[in-house]
């Protein structure tokens, strides 16, 4: 009997430790994909052209993403950058975008239209 009392404890003591576990990891997580689309929208941000409104939309992607992940935006501003430079921000925030994993179904799908919008932007001269 006392056995059988021990062994249940051990299941439960191991399944409340596994629980917090995956819990402390996918919270790392989230915070990590938070920081990663908040460097990806002071990236955008900081970009100097409009690229026909679609900067702003991938942005706005950005934002829906962190909103759907319970977070906020900190990452604002606008810089003075010539052309050659813009793209080069658009491309770093595209490459901040595409490592951010393990998101929800719908945060992801803002990130996959965050990355389609930038990828037209980069298509107009």
């Amino acid at each position: 009997m006392t056995n059988n009392f021990f062994i249940r404890c051990s299941i439960l003591l191991a399944t409340m430790l596994l629980t917090f576990g995956l819990v402390t990891r996918g919270q790392a997580q989230t915070t990590g994909n938070l920081t990663t689309l908040d460097d990806a929208y002071a990236t955008l941000a900081h970009a100097d052209h409009d690229y026909k409104g679609h900067r702003v939309k991938a942005m706005n992607q950005i934002q829906a993403a962190v909103k759907e992940l319970g977070g906020k935006i900190s990452g604002h501003g606008k810089g003075r950058e010539p052309q050659a430079t813009s793209d080069a921000q658009l491309k770093a925030a595209q490459a901040l975008l595409e490592q951010a994993t393990g998101l929800p179904a719908k945060a992801l799908a803002h990130v996959k239209k965050a990355i389609a919008e930038i990828n037209v932007a980069l298509a107009i001269k």
